[in-house]
């Protein structure tokens, strides 16, 4: 399109969207959607960013009603100029698009739905160019599933890549989830805007002026309905009679009945088409009597244009495409949808086939069917999983034979849970169950079919059970998982003791009773030796701490022996075969919780790793939940932040609730640590937001901890003691935090004279410790033990805990320690010796940017009559972590912390693998994001860090320890 489009009471609209293309030009990327209901204007707005783009690259597409079902449809209509720039993406994503696509070439199948949308916007940002690019989306509430979630993945992740995305969606029609992105709705023409796009056409006083009242500014109605009234369609113009929607499609009725009756033939079979590809249209129409000729008299009438390239054909506005669709009688739009799918013979066009088949049939089809369950498998190999559950439900209901309507069922049931829909993956597992019972009750009644295999049976209660699960239904998923497992208990089969796995996770957030009472049937579950999840289970079946606190069911086989090292379980499990990545967080999990922090770790990065290599963005943030956790206990407090703070993008970016609230919650915990007293209310508030009745919130432990942390480091220790208190009690008392904040509460318990108060949890605490067998554990008892103990036992405990802590791998414990054992010192007047102690724990605190515990020490070192040196410069971010390279495992901190501080997470991220000798596009597949972002965060870093390249940048990280 070219030239200027005449826009009439849109100047501040299109004054917006003209400084985003200013913007575009600049590099500069932005996402803008329109709202507003249908007629409003959105696609003149979008006709004018087009003219107005210039030198700007384009891209555009619609979203069709009927094409929902055809997985990244709409995302490949759209990209289709762009495509000759697929081989500049990296390897994965290239062959992700391709699958995606069905361009044959793919090896992305089973890949991350994300990998896609990385994809896409990798394509946006190496189609923009130098130049940039523009790209627009029309009718956006009716992209397909799968093509909608890779746009806005990309759209969430544009930064400096020069695109400007203008998406438009209809008010109340399907579902365009925006949440993030700055939105523009729409609202009616003002009156005298109104009143001078009217003037186009002369009306009589009267009749305009109820015209002007009725069309409520709405352009579409100003220009459309005066012509249904010129044409004698009163129908359109009954005052209150219909919905302005209704009117303007009875308008358009109007206009398609003047047509010839095979131009209408031909105008239906564009409509039920979801694709204008002008070739399918025209042979399915020649079976029904219309020719190319026909397109004449609709074309002259405005109903349908051309596209570019000549070989493609859209309605002019969507309202027209829907009369022509709902006003043909039944019969037709029934030949219509079989002559498509006579058409559309090529092994490409199979699955359009299908759908053509399903609309067409009018009762059980087994052909219909068996085509649109071979669609809904390549949907799911394409990661069209939304596409999938869709064909698999409509497969479902177009079979006569009720075993296999069950089993499409629930195939479209699972697929549905890997699309993130769980109302709609629960309702299909509900459904399947319904018509196993009903098959059942036939069988008892002496037919000849029996219900489903226990296995089929216990697939169902799982896709049930985890839906229930990430809607926050713990309880519900929690039964459902034993009943599944239940079913085939008596077998040991692997299914059994994955459910059994799963429900170990889900009692987890009930309470130490549910998760004893399930370890103990996963104990008793009569694995095969071979089998890789025999080695999963003896390590879970350690969760819990031994001795009679765990439990009264606890002692039959779930926590009295020792558990066995991650590492020889892990090499147990590759002997025999492999477990699911599922399996091996979970297990990440429970080496976190028996204080294996560094194998956990480990098994974490080496996760992370291949999820960042697959372009796994929607599987990372539970991978990068468990680094963080790990970077917090070993005091890493910047690691820990630039860790949450991608993972609480990456959570947000792709939907998943119960990681942001852990996320938010751990940055709660930083946040406290720094005594950023804002900060960490904000983030526990968001962490313990959210939670279903009767159930506790994901963040609500880290949260918890974060707030006790907060008031025990401003010195209000019985507010602390409550917050620690509610952690110490169930359900919570055996989750992580609630083990790892134990020496807090022993701390704010002495300082407010209580400390009968830490008894209890204290011997938990000893008797976990003594489990873990790790020499942190029993430093932190002693701790405990000197805090309690008369003035000879602190001594020995502080001097004893001093010698079992390591101040490379976990310098915060250390330093916590150090300063009880200097404030002891201090106090019994032994001055001299308090002064290093302190010293040693104020260096820790400042180069952690924990400035309450600084001041404290600071404080003591004042008292026992040294200089005051003041307060060190703060540091937003929490302080250098010391640590060798971009994950170091240990190392000193070499000075030159402030450089690294005045980095942002991101900035400090990017840093860090450019350091190693990464390319941008190298990082920016790591990261999730486009090669231009990440060279615009190194353009911000270098001068912060006083470098110009990367050779300067390597030898400095060397020197920070970066």
């Amino acid at each position: 399109m070219s030239g200027r489009v005449e826009l009439c009471g849109r100047e501040s609209e299109a004054g917006a969207i003209a400084a985003l293309l200013a913007g575009a030009r600049r590099g500069e990327s932005a996402v803008l959607v329109l709202r507003g209901e249908p007629g409003i204007g959105k696609t003149a707005l979008l006709d004018h960013a087009e003219a107005m783009a210039g030198g700007l690259r384009l891209v555009r597409g619609t979203g069709v009603e009927f094409e929902a079902e055809l997985p990244f449809s709409g995302l490949q209509l759209l990209l289709r100029p762009a495509l000759g720039c697929l081989a500049a993406l990296p390897a994965a994503q290239r062959g992700a698009l391709e699958t995606a696509f069905g361009l044959g070439a793919g090896t992305g199948a089973g890949a991350d739905p994300m990998l896609v949308g990385l994809a896409v916007l990798s394509l946006l940002t190496e189609y923009a160019d130098r130049e940039g690019l523009l790209c627009l989306v029309d009718d956006a509430q009716w992209l397909d599933r799968a093509s909608r979630d890779a746009l806005l993945f990309a759209a969430r992740r544009l930064r400096a890549e020069g695109v400007v995305m203008l998406l438009a969606a209809r008010d109340g029609e399907g579902s365009f989830p925006a949440l993030g992105l700055a939105e523009l709705r729409l609202e009616g023409l003002r009156p005298e805007a109104a009143a001078a796009l009217l003037d186009r056409h002369p009306l009589p006083p009267a009749l305009r002026f109820r015209l002007l009242a009725e069309a409520r500014g709405n352009p579409l109605a100003l220009l459309e309905l005066p012509v249904a009234l010129g044409a004698e369609q009163p129908g359109a113009f009954a005052p209150g009679a219909l919905p302005l929607t209704s009117r303007l499609q009875l308008a358009f009725h109007g206009q398609v009945g003047r047509m010839p009756e095979t131009t209408q033939t031909l105008l239906l079979v564009a409509a039920a088409d979801e694709t204008g590809e002008l070739t399918a249209i025209l042979r399915a129409a020649e079976t029904l009597g219309a020719g190319v000729a026909d397109l004449l008299p609709a074309e002259r009438a405005g109903l349908i244009v051309r596209g570019g390239a000549e070989d493609t054909l859209r309605f002019r506005h969507p309202l027209i495409r829907a009369a022509v669709y709902q006003r043909a009688p039944l019969g037709h739009r029934l030949a219509v949808h079989r002559a498509l799918a006579a058409a559309l013979q090529a092994p490409e066009h199979a699955d359009r086939r299908a759908w053509h088949l399903a609309a067409a049939a009018t009762g059980p089809d087994r052909l219909a069917a068996a085509a649109l369950e071979h669609t809904a498998s390549r949907a799911r190999e394409r990661s069209g999983y939304q596409a999938a559950a869709a064909a698999y439900e409509r497969a479902a209901r177009l079979s006569a034979d009720p075993a296999e309507r069950a089993r499409r069922e629930a195939l479209a049931a699972e697929a549905a849970l890997e699309t993130g829909d769980l109302e709609r993956a629960g309702d299909l597992g509900r459904r399947a169950a319904r018509t196993d019972a009903a098959r059942t009750d036939t069988a008892h009644a002496g037919a000849a079919h029996a219900g489903a295999a226990p296995g089929v049976r216990a697939r169902l209660a799982q896709v049930q059970a985890l839906a229930d699960f990430w809607k926050g239904d713990y309880p519900a998923a929690h039964r459902r998982l034993l009943e599944g497992a239940a079913l085939l208990d008596d077998t040991g089969s692997a299914q059994a003791a994955e459910m059994l796995i799963q429900a170990t996770h889900t009692s987890w957030y009930l309470g130490e009773r549910q998760l004893a009472a399930t370890l103990e049937r996963l104990s008793a579950l009569p694995l095969a030796e071979a089998d890789p999840l025999a080695p999963v289970a003896r390590f879970l079946v350690h969760l819990l701490t031994p001795g009679p606190e765990a439990g009264p069911d606890a002692g039959q086989g779930a926590g009295r022996s020792q558990p066995p090292p991650l590492g020889e379980t892990l090499e147990a499990v590759r002997r025999r075969g492999q477990v699911s990545d599922q399996t091996l967080l979970i297990l990440c999990g429970a080496a976190l919780a028996r204080g294996q922090d560094a194998d956990a770790y480990q098994l974490a990065t080496t996760l992370a790793a291949g999820h960042r290599a697959r372009g796994g963005a929607g599987r990372l943030p539970t991978v990068l939940f468990f680094m963080a956790e790990g970077e917090v206990f070993a005091g890493r407090h910047l690691d820990a932040l630039t860790t949450a703070t991608e993972a609480l993008g990456l959570a947000q970016d792709t939907g998943q609730r119960q990681w942001v609230s852990q996320f938010t919650s751990v940055l709660a915990y930083l946040a406290a640590a720094r005594g950023d007293e804002q900060a960490c209310r904000r983030h526990a508030e968001a962490g313990l937001a959210g939670a279903a009745a009767g159930v506790t919130s994901p963040g609500a432990p880290w949260a918890y901890w974060s707030l006790g942390l907060l008031e025990l480091g401003q010195g209000r220790a019985e507010a602390a003691l409550a917050r620690f208190e509610r952690l110490a009690r169930e359900p919570m008392r055996h989750h992580i935090c609630a083990t790892r904040s134990t020496p807090d509460l022993v701390e704010s318990a002495v300082r407010v004279g209580a400390p009968e108060r830490a008894a209890e949890p204290l011997a938990r605490f000893e008797r976990w410790a003594a489990s873990a067998r790790q020499p942190w554990a029993r430093a932190l008892v002693l701790r405990c033990r000197g805090l309690l103990g008369t003035d000879e036992q602190a001594e020995q405990a502080y001097a004893a805990a001093l010698e079992l802590h390591d101040q490379d791998s976990r310098p915060l414990e250390y330093a916590r320690t150090a300063l009880l054992y200097g404030e002891w010192l201090r106090r019994a007047r032994r001055k001299a010796e308090a002064r290093g102690l302190l010293n040693g724990a104020l260096e820790v605190f400042d180069r952690l940017g924990m400035a309450p515990w600084a001041e404290r020490a600071r404080g003591e070192l004042t008292a026992t009559g040294a200089p005051d040196r003041g307060p060190r410069a703060g540091n937003s971010h929490g302080g250098q972590s010391g640590q060798g390279g971009p994950r170091g495992q240990g190392g000193q901190d070499r000075g030159g912390a402030g450089a690294a501080a005045a980095l942002t997470p991101q900035e400090l991220q990017i840093v860090r693998l450019a350091a190693q000798g990464l390319s941008n596009r190298d990082i920016a597949a790591q990261l999730f994001l486009s090669h231009r972002t990440v060279g615009y965060h190194l353009y911000k870093a270098y001068p912060k860090l006083g470098v110009a390249s990367r050779g300067e940048l390597k030898d400095l990280a060397a020197d920070l320890g970066l």
